[in-house]
């Protein structure tokens, strides 16, 4: 009986490893199960960032809270994607009020760098480093508008686990030690940041223990004397005059009237479901223009790995862009027609300039009626869910590194064009084209999911492709994101570059070859690459259960987690 017993146990557990190889082999990737809790859920791109939200949440704050938890540890162990050198920008569901907001963080050029400046030094676009890319950080005061709006904790436990990190040190992960190594020789000219960030000469290997003194000091006067310490303090004074004496522009002036503006986020219905993005100066609005133009196919019965979906994806994608090349811009300088942009009708006379059989090479924006980057998303016990993301832009930024504070300035002003009367054109004063992009869903004017992809202009590709995936391709949270994705690069910019070849379609592992023979044939030029594909996070509200469902993924060292 004991031997049969045994004989038994070794069956069901060879049974439920063969079950469980099986839901992986199954598909052409591999995905793990969604996380689901009752309580909270944060979703990160570091695990002991997703920790500290999970903390903040279990001492009674709000995903706010959380959030602004979350996002100060990022920005001191994951600095090549973030950081309060960066700007912000985050959607919000309020449970209470049954209503979404929007919040645009993002910081101006400064007042007294003129275009001239640029035209009279011979410069085709604003250079990617230094100083004369760096726009007013908008990230400090993101925290602390979203905090006065929605927080609960005092902002010294909210900062307190990154402080600490801080200043004990952490262990640097494989992903970020491989980023830092690549970055080190670009940044590591300017001053102050090899003492920063190269203590010993060197970057923090995998597994070392990394620590920011500057940054626990920064992030300790942030926590005791607030917002004004960063934009009308010691700290705005040591930013301006540093890039200065550097020959940029950057000025107290310019730190002292920086504010953030609460805006009202934008959607699209897109087969029941309305997808949410906000208004620009970012490129949000390229993901509903993006799904609308694709609510007129029929995608599901395509199929993830057709050449069909792929490229009237594509396709879709260049028509988006071009509009996004020639409308996106900081709206108190243009009359963006954002209306009109994401209209049905719109939608309709733009989809007919697809041809199902050929790529096309260039197509020319539209004419609308008028009317490197972390993202995160938390969830409290009350309802109230944060999609937020933020970042320093080309990587660690412009590599100007105030001294002593603990971190670098981004580099957001080469997101301008140079090219007179273009909506983007730089302007003093102005805020810069942004890719940074939060997303949500709701059904029925009710919460259903707070996402964000990652990476540059890969990101309104992303969202698109998210939401395809889990509604027209029925996919689960996690594997919406583990799910193969597409790519393509090389379709006209808001920094003035203009495609004429039909750019380039990067296709992540797991599309067949059949398939990629297919689009070759239609046109596409295909070519391999390993990276590019951005990184996910997500949280779902299931009402029915009362239960959140999270996912992250590998392509970032994120973790979803819940109580």
């Amino acid at each position: 009986m004991k031997n049969l017993t045994l004989l038994t146990a070794f069956l069901l557990l060879i049974t439920t490893q063969t079950m469980a190889q099986d839901r992986i082999t199954g598909h052409n990737f591999a995905s793990r199960s969604e996380v689901i809790a009752q309580n909270g859920m944060a979703a990160t791109s570091h695990p002991l960032a997703t920790q500290a939200a999970l903390d903040i949440l279990k001492q009674g704050g709000s995903a706010v809270d959380a959030a602004i938890a979350a996002n100060a540890v990022l920005g001191l162990m994951e600095p090549t994607g973030c950081g309060i050198g960066g700007d912000l920008f985050a959607i919000i569901w309020d449970a209470e009020g049954g209503q979404l907001h929007g919040l645009n963080a993002s910081g101006r050029s400064p007042q007294g760098l003129e275009i001239d400046y640029f035209l009279d030094n011979d410069y085709a676009m604003i250079p990617p480093r230094g100083v004369l890319p760096v726009s007013v950080p908008g990230t400090v005061d993101g925290w602390f508008e979203l905090h006065g709006k929605f927080g609960r904790l005092d902002m010294t436990d909210i900062l307190d686990p990154a402080i600490a990190y801080a200043r004990e040190g952490f262990p640097v992960t494989e992903l970020i030690a491989y980023y830092l190594e690549r970055t080190a020789p670009v940044l590591s000219r300017f001053p102050n940041f090899e003492e920063t960030y190269m203590p010993d000469g060197r970057m923090p290997e995998k597994g070392e223990i990394f620590r920011n003194p500057y940054l626990a000091n920064t992030y300790e006067t942030l926590a005791e004397v607030g917002r004004d310490a960063f934009y009308r303090g010691e700290i705005a004074r040591i930013i301006a005059d540093h890039v200065q004496e550097s020959g940029g522009f950057l000025s107290y002036k310019d730190m002292a009237s920086h504010s953030s503006t609460w805006v009202d986020p934008v959607s699209t219905n897109y087969r029941g479901y309305d997808v949410w993005q906000l208004p620009p100066n970012g490129q949000g609005i390229a993901v509903l223009q993006i799904l609308n133009i694709l609510e007129g196919f029929d995608i599901a019965s395509m199929g993830l790995y057709s050449p069909e979906y792929i490229h009237h994806f594509v396709e879709a994608k260049k028509l988006a862009f071009e509009d996004r090349a020639k409308y996106y811009s900081d709206m108190d300088f243009n009359p963006v027609p954002v209306e009109g942009l994401i209209s049905k009708e719109y939608a309709a006379d733009r989809r007919e300039l697809i041809n199902p059989d050929r790529a096309a090479l260039h197509q020319d924006a539209g004419i609308p009626e008028s009317p490197n980057t972390i993202y995160l998303t938390v969830a409290d016990k009350d309802g109230n869910m944060v999609s937020l993301i933020q970042s320093n832009y080309r990587g660690m930024g412009s590599g100007v590194t105030p001294p002593g504070l603990g971190f670098v300035l981004q580099n957001r002003g080469e997101g301008f064009t140079l090219e007179p009367g273009r909506f983007n054109t730089y302007e003093p004063g102005k805020r810069p084209f942004h890719t940074i992009i939060p997303g949500f869903i709701t059904k029925d004017d009710e919460p259903y999911m707070s996402f964000g992809v990652m990476g540059g202009d890969m990101q309104p590709q992303g969202h698109a492709q998210i939401v395809i995936n889990m509604i027209d391709f029925g996919m689960n949270l996690q594997e919406a994101g583990d799910a193969p994705r597409i790519r393509h690069r090389g379709s006209s910019q808001p920094t003035g570059q203009e495609m004429r070849d039909g750019g380039i379609i990067n296709l992540e592992s797991g599309f067949p070859y059949e398939t990629i023979r297919a689009l070759m044939g239609k046109g596409h030029r295909i070519e391999w690459a390993v990276g590019p594909f951005g990184g996910y996070q997500a949280i779902k509200w299931d009402p029915e259960n009362g239960v959140y469902y999270g996912a992250s993924e590998s392509r970032k060292d994120g973790q979803a987690a819940g109580y």
